[in-house]
């Protein structure tokens, strides 16, 4: 039995086998993974799409039923509203006097000065120190803000001003020269038409064809020097209108 033993093999691997790797995975088997990664991602999104159209149906449709609910209630609210109203106003002309105290009241609640001490004197005693120096304190942050831009817009407005009155001054004094230049031009307008009459009545001595046509000439230019007096008297008289003294 020894000797069948010792012949026989042993069945214990080599010290120096090493193990052997294992065998790639086959194409066939990647692309079904894949397949199925797929499949798994559409069914996924299918899912999602379904969630959220039904979500949004039962969210449409909770506000259709919501809707008819608030639209009563509103008319309820305004139909409450106006019969108020009108009983206010039924009251007013029932009692004049008591009409007349309530427009009174909210004339003075609109007022800025009384609704502040009626404020300081009922809900302004609630607050603490603090708060009063706080909301002070904030009312003299304005008022100093307010103040500077007041000061400001006072020097923007002083300096057109003077502007103004320095191109006001400028003016009179261009419009007072004016002035002046269309009186001397008046005066001269005058004389020129004096000697076109003058001239005129001369030529009516003379019978000749030469002084019909001088004639003709001098009316002509005694007409003009009419139009051109009447531009100037009226320039003359919008000037006094101005206030200028000529």
């Amino acid at each position: 039995m020894a000797e069948i033993d010792s012949s026989l093999p042993s069945a214990s691997p080599p010290a120096d086998a090493s193990p052997q790797p294992l065998p790639p995975p086959s194409s066939e088997s990647a692309q079904s993974s894949l397949a199925s990664l797929a499949e798994n991602l559409q069914r996924s999104a299918i899912e999602s799409a379904r969630t959220v159209h039904h979500n949004s149906s039962n969210h449409i449709r909770t506000f259709q039923d919501f809707l008819p609910d608030a639209v009563s209630q509103y008319r309820d609210y305004e139909n409450a509203f106006f019969n108020k109203v009108k009983d206010g106003v039924v009251v007013a002309r029932e009692n004049p006097a008591l009409g007349a105290g309530f427009a009174i009241s909210a004339a003075l609640l609109l007022m800025r000065g009384p609704r502040r001490f009626l404020y300081r004197n009922t809900l302004g005693r609630f607050q603490s120190e603090e708060a009063r120096y706080a909301t002070v304190e904030k009312g003299v942050r304005d008022l100093n803000i307010s103040v500077d831009f007041m000061k400001k817009e006072s020097k923007k407005l002083l300096e057109r001003a003077a502007l103004a009155e320095r191109d006001m001054k400028y003016g009179r004094t261009e419009l007072m020269s004016a002035g002046t230049q269309y009186q001397q031009l008046a005066k001269s307008l005058y004389k020129v038409e004096a000697r076109a009459n003058d001239l005129m009545d001369r030529l009516r001595e003379i019978p000749t064809r030469e002084a019909l046509a001088l004639r003709a000439e001098v009316a002509s230019l005694a007409s003009s020097l009419k139009k051109q007096k009447f531009a100037v008297d009226k320039r003359i008289m919008k000037i006094s209108e101005l206030g200028v003294a000529i």
